[in-house]
């Protein structure tokens, strides 16, 4: 059997670099905006030119825009959402009762003053300078065109709006205490919702995440002079604005004027971020044939530790981005910041905005350049493929980060990581925060299917350990069905075929399916569409004519493969492998252990009896999964010793 996944290796590899997405298509959107900020009101004006490619087959009669502001005034879905789930409360592990709501918004947007809330209004609104009719619906603007977009053809819509920066409250907004900062600018101007082959996604904001138009940005943001920023992009007159953004070596040349343009370019992106304050200090590092690293911060007086926290991560930026590269994809953009702001982590293209210099947070965020910045999937149906990848990633990044401050070795690879005990599972250090998530999740009898809408699950909890945990899971726990070094190639054919597309949870099981060879459908149904779980136990064992019988029982619903380790007496190992149907293949041997193939357990079959040529008292030990990559909802059936 070995032979014939070799062959299907061959085969899928060869396909793999032909492999087009048959009739795919993608929207094109070019954004040329110029604002105007009064740091005194608190509000900017906007004009925004916007070409819009149809490039689908299909006729437009209407386009939607966000109006993201709009959420931060009272009574407004995201105010009312956040309060209702308010009223869920749970018990933690010290009984103590704790709300569902997230602690940044609470009832926060309810008691906003008129000067505090939030607010983008379009003033004007032309289509190949001809005034449209358009209505709104608070975070979303309709537009019944006067003449329909035609399949495979360029509009030009050009707006006036004006906005005001709410309160901070979530992702946006000035003035957080937390932080000191003045502005962070998220979800700040009115921005094209996608459409797709499932037609428009006019997703109200009410809490979750995003999905946008692949395209170009032009960005010119007027502020007061003292005012420092950083961004998306590549800032386009640096020696007028300075900063620490001129050439090296030089001084800027600022006008004399009361207030700075900034002008940002950003290329082939989805979203365009800035954040503004009097008192940023700017960090540089430049990664000789790499991007440039930004670290915006605001200053302390007398605060080296908080200096030095910012430091560190401009230079572990520096020291992680080979090993991220490697393991996930050539980062493509000539820059990224990472900049004080926002109410927490939250990533945008070449930036993101995080309320302190903690390094796991910043890795996080980086990586969304990854699996949402280059990989845009659907946030709001697929958050897991983006939440859930990328805290699959970070928890390696983190481990590797923590190694090389240690052992510096440059290979850009982990070195072997002693196991963990979390929740009585032995598992990897940087997996086994996410396992205990999902177990959590379990235990709480308040899981979702993974298919449900990001904004409609029941609990911020459910969704959280969801998105979050479970999606990591379903990454860690491929490689152990289909091994770590295809679940690994996987990651980086997924990127090499779907990077600057919208792949769905399809697209990325037929990559995993093309590179191993295997047939994983079956995987993507059980984990992803249901809440049913993984638990297998082993039931019974005896002796038949000088050989071993032990039987194996699926307690829970879901199927897998088995892998089964047993130990003799004399010291010598066996790693039994049981395919799973299902798969119509094996996965490759993945260590030194010798190993044995048997034929394959059906998943209409609750037991299976493996048959050792061995006497039962040469037997020692036995391990269902003994790398514990599988989520088995209950490990305490899993091994066994005998002491005989």
């Amino acid at each position: 059997m070995n032979r014939i996944i070799f062959v299907a290796l061959l085969w899928g590899g060869a396909s793999l670099a032909g492999f087009a997405q048959g009739n795919y298509w993608q929207q094109k959107v070019k954004y040329v905006m110029d604002v105007r900020m009064d740091v005194q009101t608190n509000r900017f004006s906007g004009k925004q030119k916007l070409e819009y490619w149809n490039n689908s087959p299909d006729t437009l009669y209407e386009v939607f825009y966000h109006l993201y502001w709009n959420a931060f005034q009272p009574n407004s879905m995201m105010d009312v959402r956040s309060r209702e789930l308010g009223k869920i409360e749970f018990h933690t592990a010290g009984n103590q009762t704790v709300k569902d709501w997230d602690d940044r918004v609470r009832d926060r947007i309810e008691h906003l003053t008129p000067e505090e809330i939030g607010y983008q209004k379009v003033l004007s609104l032309k289509m190949n300078g001809v005034s449209q009719q358009y209505k709104v619906y608070e975070t979303i603007l309709e537009v019944r065109l006067s003449k329909p977009v035609l399949p495979k053809s360029k509009v030009v819509f050009e707006m006036d709006f004006e906005a005001q920066t709410p309160l901070q409250i979530r992702r946006s907004g000035r003035d957080n205490p937390n932080t000191g900062v003045r502005y962070s600018m998220s979800q700040w101007y009115p921005k094209m919702c996608e459409y797709d082959e499932e037609g428009w996604h006019p997703t109200p904001y009410i809490a979750r995440e995003f999905y946008g138009v692949w395209g170009d940005y032009e960005v010119n943001i007027t502020i007061d002079k003292h005012y420092i920023l950083g961004a998306t992009g590549y800032l386009q007159n640096p020696q007028e604005i300075g900063y620490g953004y001129e050439k090296r070596g030089t001084k800027p040349v600022r006008p004399t004027t009361d207030v700075l343009t900034w002008r940002f370019s950003a290329p082939n992106v989805h979203d365009f971020v800035w954040a503004a304050d009097p008192q940023f200090k700017h960090l540089r590092r430049d990664i000789p044939g790499g991007p440039v690293i930004h670290v915006l911060y605001k200053y302390k007086p007398n605060d080296p530790a908080n200096d030095n926290a910012w430091k560190e991560v401009a230079d572990a930026a520096v020291t992680v981005l080979p090993f991220m590269e490697k393991h996930f994809g050539e980062y493509p953009y000539r820059q990224y910041s990472f900049i004080h702001g926002g109410d927490g982590g939250m990533e945008y293209p070449m930036a993101t905005l995080i309320s302190g210099p903690g390094l796991g947070t910043a890795f996080h965020e980086w990586l969304h350049s990854w699996y949402q910045m280059m990989l845009g999937t659907n946030e709001s149906l697929y958050a897991w493929m983006d939440e859930g990848f990328v805290s699959f990633a970070s928890g390696m990044v983190s481990t590797y980060y923590r190694q090389q401050k240690d052992n510096p070795t440059g290979t850009g690879e982990l070195a072997p990581v002693e196991a963990d005990d979390i929740a009585g599972n032995d598992l990897p250090l940087y997996h086994a925060g996410t396992y205990a998530g999902y177990f959590n999740l379990v235990q709480s009898g308040l899981e979702e299917p993974l298919t449900t809408h990001a904004d409609h699950f029941n609990t911020n909890f459910a969704y959280v350990r969801a998105a979050y945990s479970k999606g990591a899971v379903f990454l860690a726990q491929l490689g152990y069905i289909i091994s770590d070094s295809l679940r690994n190639k996987t990651l980086l054919e997924y990127y090499r075929q779907w990077r600057f597309k919208h792949p769905d949870a399809n697209d990325f099981i037929r990559v995993a399916e093309k590179v191993s060879g295997l047939q994983l459908d079956w995987y993507k149904e059980y984990w992803i569409n249901t809440t049913k779980t993984i638990d297998y136990g082993i039931d019974s064992l005896w002796e038949d004519n000088g050989k071993t019988k032990i039987r194996l029982r699926r307690i829970g619903q879901v199927p897998m493969p088995m892998d089964v380790l047993l130990q003799f007496k004399d010291g010598s190992k066996e790693m039994v492998y049981i395919p799973l149907l299902s798969m119509f293949g094996e996965k490759p041997q993945e260590n030194d252990i010798p190993r044995t193939v048997r034929d394959v357990w059906k998943w209409t079959h609750p037991t299976y009896t493996i048959e050792v040529d061995r006497r039962l008292m040469d037997l020692r030990f036995i391990e269902i999964d003994p790398t514990r990559r599988m989520a088995d909802v209950n490990r305490k059936n899993n091994k066994m010793e005998l002491k005989w």
